[in-house]
This record gives structure tokens, sequence and C-alpha cells, in this order.
């Protein structure tokens, strides 16, 4: 199960200027809103975090999985990326077992995103977003579009997200051409058709324990 993990608003002044006839700290609330905005919030704080640690910046992935999981888990909801990657049998499984996928998932995806993490640590990495259209005012989909620069290499990552009651969430990354959810996907339903949900459960368990 190696798999690597890793349209939305894009505030303009002349947007902002447009829709914000109210006092300016209520015109960055609106903007706050945005999926565009709470992913480059996330990244640009995980960013800070992972160069200003000495043992994340050596590229530690124990240290650099702390500031995922500080810093980055609070703007995804991974119980619905679990929902979704473990397919139609979610809906046969009981509460315990649906929280202990849930568990044993996102341990898996911070360890994954740590150690992609590690790999593009160095001082010169920026990220650019791709303009994007504004969505519709009752828009709870979005796809923000990311590009990832380091020297002379680009790596597009593409983050899903949705609208939840607190605020904009991430669900999905699409990198090198592959949405995680349909990859682990495909890989959770040969697990789940011989080994059922506890054996699913079991897998992952070893799996983030390791050798």
């Amino acid at each position: 199960m190696d798999v690597p993990i890793e349209d939305a608003m894009k505030p303009t002044p002349f947007l902002l200027a447009l829709v914000c006839s109210v006092p300016v700290p209520a015109c960055a609330q609106v903007a706050e809103r945005g999926p565009e905005h709470v992913l480059r919030s996330t990244i640009d704080k995980v960013m800070t975090a992972v160069r200003s640690d000495p043992g994340a910046r050596a590229g530690d992935p124990d240290r650099t999985l702390e500031i995922v999981r500080r810093d980055f888990l609070p703007s995804t909801d991974f119980m619905l990326t679990t929902r979704y990657a473990v397919g139609s049998a979610w809906a046969q499984a009981t509460p315990a077992q649906r929280d202990a996928l849930f568990r044993e998932f996102q341990t898996l995806l911070a360890r994954t995103y740590a150690i992609q993490l590690t790999q593009i640590r160095q001082e010169d990495t920026t990220f650019r977003y791709a303009p994007a259209a504004r969505p519709e005012a009752d828009a709870t989909d979005a796809v923000v579009r990311t590009v990832v620069i380091t020297g002379g290499d680009t790596m597009p990552i593409d983050y899903r997200m949705h609208k939840t009651a607190a605020g904009w969430k991430i669900y999905d990354i699409n990198m090198m051409g592959a949405w995680m959810i349909q990859v682990y996907r495909q890989q959770f339903a040969a697990r789940l058709a011989t080994e059922g949900i506890d054996g699913l459960i079991r897998y992952l368990a070893a799996h983030n324990r390791g050798p």
C-alpha cells in the first residue's frame, strides 16, 4: 500500500472591493470562508512549522508527522475520506468498526503525507494556486489546484474540499494523476472481499505499526 498521497474561489482585490461594502474585518471573514483561502492558510502553516523545526527541517519523519497531526489534520475530514474509500461495506460496519477504520486510515494518511513533506521541505519550495472561478454561493464541493515547485521540478497536487458546518475541509488529494480515494477504494475492496471489515482494520493497524 505504498501509495503517494499527497474549483475554488481565489479572491482578488477587485472582487473583494465589489463584494465588500462592509468593514475590513468582515471582508476578511468572507475571504476566509473560501476553500482556496483555507488550503493556503493550512499549507503555509504546515510549511512554516516544518522549516522552523530543526528535526522536521532535517527530514525527521516523526517530527514531521507531529506537525501534520497538529497543523494539517484539523483542516481535513478524513472520516468522510474513510467512508468513501471503504465503499458499500461502510453501511455494514458497526460504530466500533467505523471508529477503528477511521483511526487507522487517518494514521496511514497522516504518515504518508508526512513522508511527502520530507521530500518538499526545501527553502526554495513554493506553491502556486491555479486561478479558479468563484464557486456558486451554495457550492459544497470544490477542487483547489496547486503546483509544488522545487528547484526546476514541478508537481501538480489537487485538493478536493467540501463545506461543513466548521468550514471547508480537505477530503481527497490528487497526486501524480491519481485521487487517493479511488486508489484506496480498489485496494480496500480486495481486502474486504477476502477478510472482511475486521481484516481490513487488522491490515491497516499492522501497516501503521511498521516492521
